[in-house]
């Protein structure tokens, strides 16, 4: 079983910089890909930002692209989401989830996917 630890989140003002972190405990870190997803008052669940398991590619929506970055560290057990130049619309909370493949001759690939708890990010002036 895989427990993931969120923290970083917190109150900024438009056009500062904030950066979560999403640590596993348990598990094989490096076998998953990681997500961040945001989900503001009202609205539905948004993936922003994904990693591929040895970090190799990333992909983001056109609404953080050029200013989210996501990145991991596979000895460290971590993943982490750079938010730079932040928008009121940013505001929301942020999760962070590990999607692992798994195969079984009886069902051959799926996945399985672990969420943390979720952090608070508040973007106002």
């Amino acid at each position: 079983q895989v427990q993931l630890v969120e923290s970083g989140g917190g109150l900024v003002q438009p056009g500062e910089s904030l950066r979560l972190s999403c640590k596993a405990v348990g598990g094989n870190f490096r076998a998953y890909t990681m997500n961040y997803y945001r989900q503001a008052p009202g609205k539905e669940r948004e993936l922003v930002a994904t990693i591929t398991s040895a970090g190799e590619d990333t992909n983001y929506p056109d609404s953080v692209e050029g200013r989210f970055t996501i990145s991991r560290d596979n000895d460290a057990s971590s993943a982490y989401l750079q938010m730079r130049s932040l928008k009121p619309e940013d505001t929301g909370v942020y999760y962070c989830s590990a999607v692992q493949r798994v195969y079984t001759p009886r069902s051959g690939w799926t996945t399985r996917d672990y969420w943390g708890q979720g952090t608070q990010v508040t973007v106002s002036s």
